[in-house]
Order: C-alpha cells, then sequence, then structure tokens
C-alpha cells in the first residue's frame, strides 16, 4: 500500500503519527550518474545541530532503508542528550553495497547533499563507511566529522566507543554483582569488526573469559589469532545460549535482543555495542521480566560520538577520553533511576533524554 506520494504508508505513518516518529526533516537524495541513492533523517536539533554517522548498506528495499533512517536518527537524538552533547540527533545511510558501487565520485555527490542542509546535520563513519570515505565527503562539505588527523580530524571514532561499551559494561557489573570488576566473568561478543575487537583487547587485559562470534571469518581469526584464550563459537544462536554467560555484548547491527533470543539468553547482562538492540517495544521489559540486566545501547555506545562532536571544536583525545569514561557514572544513574521508578532501564534511558530535549526547546 502507498499513499499519494508513491512511498510506503507504513513509512509515512512512523514518520508523522508513530511513537517512533516525530522527526523534523527527511531528505531523500539521489545521483543518476554515480549511483548514489540516500536518505538524511534529522530527528531533533533540540539541542543543536543534528549529528550522526552515514551507513552504507544494501538494504532489501527502499523502504527498509527509509525505516532504519528513521530509527537510527531517532537513537542519536537520545544518545547525544545523554551524552551531555550540545546536538540533536541525525542519521544517514546510503543504499548499496558498498563493496560494489561505493567510488569517490558517489561520495563527493553525498558530500554535496549533507552540504546543502547547510549544518543541521553533522555526518561521520558507520557501517560501510570508514575514515578515508568522510575525508572524502569532507572535500564538498564542512560538517563531515571522522576524518583522519591528516585532514583536520580525530580519526577512527571505533576506539571510543569500545571504551566506553567497556564503562558500562563495569558500571552494569557494579550494579548486578557489587564489583565493578570483570576478571574471570564469561562475555560473550556478537560482532567484532570496528568496535568489537577493541573491546575484545579491553577484557582480556582485565582478565575476562572471553567468547566471540562473527559472520566474517576473517574477523574472528584476527582476534584468535592474537588472543590465544579467546574461543570462537560458530554464531550467535550458540554464543547466548553458552552455559555460565555474565555478558552478552552485541557489536553487530540492530534487532539482537527480540521475541526469539531472549527467552534463551543465559547471559545476567546485556551491554554491547550495536545500535537499536532492542526489535521492538516490550523487549526492555521482556529482559527485565527474566532478571537480565540490559544496559542501554545508546548510552553505553555513545563514546564514538563524544570523539567525533568534539572534532567540531580542535580535537583532543585525552579530553574525550575523559568524557567517555562518564559513561560508566551515567549508566550507574540509569540503573538508580530505573529502580526508583520501577520501570526497565531502557525508560528510564528514555526519561531522561526527554527531559534535557524538551527542556532545551524553549530557549532555542
Amino acid at each position: 500500500m502507498t499513499d499519494v506520494t508513491g512511498a510506503p504508508a507504513d513509512v509515512l505513518h512512523t514518520l508523522f503519527h508513530s511513537e517512533q516518529g516525530g522527526h523534523e526533516q527527511v531528505v531523500l537524495c539521489q545521483d543518476r550518474a554515480t549511483g548514489l541513492k540516500a536518505v538524511i533523517a534529522i530527528h531533533s536539533t533540540a539541542l543543536g545541530p543534528a549529528l550522526g554517522g552515514t551507513r552504507f548498506y544494501p538494504y532489501a528495499s527502499e523502504a527498509e532503508a527509509v525505516a532504519d533512517a528513521l530509527n537510527l536518527a531517532r537513537g542519536m537524538s537520545y544518545k547525544n542528550a545523554m551524552a551531555g552533547l550540545d546536538h540533536g540527533g541525525g542519521k544517514a545511510v546510503i543504499i548499496g553495497d558498498p563493496d560494489i558501487i561505493k567510488s569517490e565520485e558517489l561520495l563527493l555527490a553525498y558530500g554535496r547533499f549533507v552540504a546543502s542542509l547547510g549544518g543541521r546535520y553533522v555526518t561521520a563513519c558507520d557501517v560501510g563507511t570508514y575514515v578515508a570515505d568522510m575525508d572524502v565527503v569532507a572535500r564538498e562539505c564542512r560538517w563531515t566529522t571522522g576524518r583522519s588527523p591528516e585532514n583536520g580530524g580525530a580519526g577512527d571514532s571505533s576506539v571510543l566507543t569500545a571504551f566506553g561499551v567497556y564503562q558500562g559494561m563495569r558500571a552494569s557489573a557494579q550494579h548486578r554483582w557489587g564489583s565493578p570488576s570483570l576478571r574471570a566473568k564469561r562475555i560473550g561478543i556478537a560482532g567484532v569488526g570496528k568496535v568489537g575487537h577493541h573491546l575484545v583487547e579491553h577484557l582480556v587485559a582485565e582478565g575476562a573469559e572471553v567468547f566471540v562470534t562473527d559472520v566474517r571469518e576473517e574477523a574472528v581469526r584476527r582476534i584468535t589469532e592474537r588472543y590465544r584464550d579467546v574461543v570462537a563459537v560458530a554464531d550467535t544462536a550458540e554464543l547466548i545460549r553458552i552455559e555460565g554467560l555474565a555478558v552478552y555484548a552485541p557489536c553487530a547491527l540492530g534487532g539482537a535482543l527480540n521475541d526469539a533470543t531472549v527467552p534463551v539468553l543465559t547471559a545476567e547482562v546485556v551491554c554491547g555495542a550495536a545500535n537499536n538492540q532492542l526489535s521492538h517495544p516490550g523487549v526492555e521489559k521482556d529482559l527485565a521480566d527474566r532478571g537480565i540486566l540490559y544496559a542501554p545501547d545508546y548510552v553505553v555506545n555513545a563514546g564514538g560520538v563524544i570523539q567525533v562532536a568534539d572534532e567540531l571544536h580542535g580535537f583532543d583525545f585525552e579530553r574525550c577520553k575523559a568524557k567517555a569514561a562518564k559513561i560508566y557514572d551515567t549508566t550507574l544513574a540509569i540503573f538508580a533511576r530505573a529502580k526508583t521508578d520501577g520501570i526497565p532501564p531502557a525508560a528510564a534511558a528514555d526519561r531522561i533524554a526527554e527531559q534535557r530535549m524538551t527542556e532545551a526547546r524553549p530557549s532555542r
């Protein structure tokens, strides 16, 4: 079913009528000469210019791409608010397989579209885009972060993303077991790519018992060749059923926590880097009903956006790392609010973020 514009009606309903909508602006971008098809979604500028990465992914349909952009942009509003940044939330997706269609010309065309928004949206890296790509985009768009140090940027933001997740995991351990130590804890990581492999490094250094899986064999092999004590398992289905698993860390794409995975999950804590881990509203309650502590994804994975936001003001790594370390305190505060209000941590985080955004609106 479509509306008069030809767009799927369910997408427009999400945008204009559902609780998952409320976006300020959605831009559809096309450059036929380069094959560019992109969606830029701006959820909120209440706290400042929308900030969020560019995902390059072979979506099954344009409708799926729009829906993903809407969800990711909304998540960035909450992430930036909880990270204490003076930025709203936005996200862009480029439709297509980056290994096939990504080119310098396509990225330059994309940069021109971002630039046309006049600073309402600031872009960065995400799944399928890298520092080198942002260097290209920046040639056409000054509102680009995640660039290389050689081009005035901060470089790879996955380092501080992983550090922030690690701090969130330590806070979760403190709340659940009375100590932030992860030593000898069984921790399963699904996805050991840009962020996941840095997270493994933190956990191995602390003496955790680490299990990993990834759809890419080379990603797993890179980990097991470097860390001989890390155990590789066949897939996520096996990982989440490991006996005695203390923490499950989804670090790939979203939707990891769903009606199929939550009932069989053996972990006592979920804390990972992936965005939009809850596949639908209500999953957070299912986790709470099973006694599983959930560290909200957009809170613990905010280290990367803290880094790219700092890039706009003259990047300083130690300053960013100090800010990312505060994810530990923020996560504990969310657990405390959840207990006080009698709600799951995800709902508590939403309340805190929404309060900050609401309080900011009258002054802008």
